[in-house]
């Protein structure tokens, strides 16, 4: 019976060591990756908001679209004489057919180089929020802004002391 049983024990602990081994199993994985073209975006135009002029008792504002237009409200005037009218024009880059994102700033300054200054905001783009980049991979993008002038402003030549960032990135 001693050796029945040493049979029995034998044939259950080969039992369990084999049901353990069929327990594992394993498969293998490929990875991918695929690099793109990285957007870019190049300036082809600064802004402009061209000749402008202004009551000394009432201030107002030069919305400049962009496709280089301009309108003027308040004691603002636009002088026949224009100057240069611009919207600011960017090329923007990248892998064929993809859409991104455009991050305009909030707000710029121009100063005349003392103690004048007028404020930039509004900005607005064409495309407006998304762009795609067509089957060349190119787009491009205008933006505009609308120019806050102060009643009696300075007569001078203004610009701006820092960058007017437009952003680009893939979505």
């Amino acid at each position: 019976m001693k050796n029945i049983a040493k049979v029995f024990v034998a044939a259950a602990v080969l039992g369990c060591s084999s049901t353990s081994s069929f327990a594992q199993a394993s498969a293998t994985a490929s990875a991918t990756a695929n690099i793109i073209t990285p957007i870019t975006i190049a300036l082809v135009t600064n802004m402009n908001f061209g000749n402008i002029a202004v009551s000394p008792t009432s201030g107002g504002t030069v919305v400049l679209g962009t496709g280089n237009s301009r309108t003027s409200t308040g004691g603002v005037t636009l002088p026949s004489t224009t100057g240069t009218v611009a919207s600011a024009s960017f090329t923007v880059s990248g892998t064929a057919s993809f859409t991104y994102a455009i991050t305009l700033p909030s707000s710029a300054t121009l100063s005349d180089g003392s103690s004048h200054t007028m404020t930039m905001g509004t900005f607005t783009s064409s495309p407006s929020s998304t762009g795609t980049l067509s089957s060349g991979g190119t787009q491009t993008l205008t933006v505009g802004a609308t120019l806050t002038v102060a009643a009696a402003q300075a007569p001078n030549s203004y610009s701006n002391a820092t960058a007017v960032p437009v952003t680009v990135n893939y979505n």
